[in-house]
């Protein structure tokens, strides 16, 4: 999921981190307490960044993702291990052919305001999602519907597309083939509802707490923007016995030392991605947590800016620098050296997707001299033109991009110069195309190849390279259509080879992530492709 990534880095001081001790005193923290000395049930986290959107239709990236998955709640959610299970829905019945899903909501699923969840607004949530003029990035998701695309893009009607209320708490969803990640696919924030008389009533209605409502465990009561959200326990969720939490403040700090010492002061109860300096130490910590991460870190091209319109220059970017050591020497969070789009992680009926599929290419300076003089030949140029990586602010980024700056120059002669944007500004630019090289990360929403793959669906929103490969995507819809499972995989494989063989981007490696987490916060639930939910997370005292 774009956003995609928000910041993911962390300095801590060593000597705190070998010593395993945590700080309190802080606001949220273990060692506050109301008057009859039990631990108030607040917690305070960073999100690093601004959301960019708290609007399910709009937004693209984990950092909004993460609030959006506290206030909101589909058809389906998720229990504490990941998996989907009914939410907002009680009951769901599937034809026999696999196409019609009929869904019959809670009686008691009601809105943060205190009205009713109906099958209208999920209906009026949807399609708002697929009306061309909302302009929502995550459309496509919804195209396995019967009409959706054809809608989305201009080319159908409305009326046409799958998606109806039968009644207030009866809501209808025809496929146009069946899908059996479904259930999965519906516990993306897109397919969220939202109530129609409120978004209907104000076209600004996601920018403030105080006009926002949502249907989730918690609700957003204070959004200072560019500084913390703070959403609290929702009184009107219909599971709200099992939510401990009053409240949850996700703070806004991107400066690395800054959030650290607020961490070791109990200001801060969980932060994600610690720095490369002190991971070691910090597995011995309490507070550490090793994560894995269904996710991709890469450097997009910009297929239509030089020199990366040639493909041999984007093949030899990607060949000439050292995975393992940028793994080993720079990030040290476990992360694996990536040769391919598709994570490990996606089980198929011959195993693991990525371990099947094998590398889609390797590392080969020469190789990559090579190719780099035949494209210079190629294209006219004495020497190549000058490019500039860019990343979106933070430390650890900037670490990364030193390095295959150093192993582009050492191993290609070729110097490249590096850029940083604060992540909102960032995430506009690359959408606009103005860049060359750019960092990305995609996150795939449900443990399946398709989720990785779309990301360069020429049509979709979020490939930003601006490469289209019709044989690409049409290798991608029959894999869609396809209800053999060794055909399908084999659709995908087929689909993987295409992109790198192009190489409109260069894979990185494949993420885990680490975490520092108050080790009084107990029961978080930390997802391989999400951040973590704190639905079921209580503060206990300290031992």
């Amino acid at each position: 999921m774009k956003k995609w990534l928000s910041a993911l880095v962390f300095i801590f001081v060593i000597s705190i981190v070998l010593s395993g001790c945590y700080g309190g005193g802080g606001e949220g923290s273990a060692s506050d307490s109301g008057q009859s000395g039990e631990v108030k049930q607040e917690i305070v986290v960073n999100a690093m960044t601004e959301p960019p959107d708290i609007d399910p239709a709009l937004a693209t990236d984990t950092t909004s993702g993460w609030i959006l998955d506290h206030i909101f709640e589909g058809l389906y959610t998720r229990d504490k291990e990941g998996k989907p299970v009914l939410g907002a829905a009680k009951d769901v019945k599937v034809s026999k052919d696999g196409k019609t899903y009929t869904f019959t909501l809670r009686d008691d699923a009601k809105w943060s305001d205190g009205s009713p969840v109906t099958a209208e607004d999920f209906e009026y949530a949807w399609k708002r999602v697929l009306n061309p003029k909302t302009g929502s990035p995550f459309a496509f998701y919804f195209y396995y519907i019967k009409g959706a695309e054809a809608y989305n893009k201009g080319n159908g009607s409305v009326e046409d597309v799958g998606i109806n209320a039968i009644d207030k708490k009866t809501f209808q969803v025809k496929l146009n083939t069946p899908l059996g990640y479904f259930d999965s696919l519906l516990t993306l924030w897109t397919f969220y509802p939202v109530n129609k008389e409120v978004v209907k009533g104000n076209e600004n209605w996601s920018a403030k707490a105080d006009t926002l409502v949502g249907n989730g465990p918690f609700k957003l009561t204070k959004w200072k923007h560019d500084s913390h959200v703070v959403i609290e326990k929702n009184e009107h969720y219909y599971n709200k016995d099992v939510v401990n939490l009053e409240k949850i403040t996700f703070e806004m700090v991107n400066e690395a030392t800054t959030y650290y010492q607020m961490f070791k002061t109990g200001e801060l109860d969980l932060i994600q991605t610690l720095p490369t300096d002190v991971i070691k130490q910090a597995r011995e910590n309490p507070a550490f947590k090793s994560v894995p991460y269904y996710g991709t870190y890469m450097y997009m091209f910009n297929v239509n800016k030089e020199p990366f319109t040639n493909k041999k220059v984007r093949k030899a970017f990607a060949m000439a620098i050292n995975r393992e050591a940028l793994t080993k020497n720079v990030t040290l969070g476990g992360e694996t050296p990536a040769f391919g789009m598709v994570p490990s992680g996606a089980e198929t009926p011959k195993g693991d997707f990525r371990e099947v599929g094998g590398p889609q290419f390797e590392e080969n300076v020469k190789k990559a001299k090579q190719l780099l003089e035949e494209a210079k030949k190629e294209e006219g140029w004495n020497k190549l033109p000058e490019v500039t990586l860019m990343y979106n602010t933070s430390e650890n980024h900037k670490k990364v991009a030193e390095a295959v700056q150093e192993m582009l120059k050492d191993n290609l002669g070729v110097n490249i110069k590096l850029a940083n944007q604060e992540w909102g500004t960032y995430l506009a630019t690359t959408k606009q195309h103005n860049f060359q090289m750019a960092r990305m990360g995609w996150i795939g929403i449900f443990l399946d190849p398709v989720a990785n793959l779309d990301y360069y669906l020429g049509d979709s929103p979020n490939n930003r390279t601006g490469w289209v490969n019709k044989e690409f995507d049409s290798l991608m819809a029959k894999a869609k259509a396809e209800q053999d499972a060794k055909k399908r995989y084999q659709l995908l494989h087929e689909a993987e080879k295409i992109l790198l063989d192009e190489m409109p981007f260069m894979p990185v490696y494949f993420y885990r992530n680490t975490y520092m987490t108050n080790p009084n916060l107990k029961d978080v639930a930390y997802y391989v492709n999400r951040l973590p939910q704190f639905k079921w997370a209580k503060m206990e005292p300290e031992n």
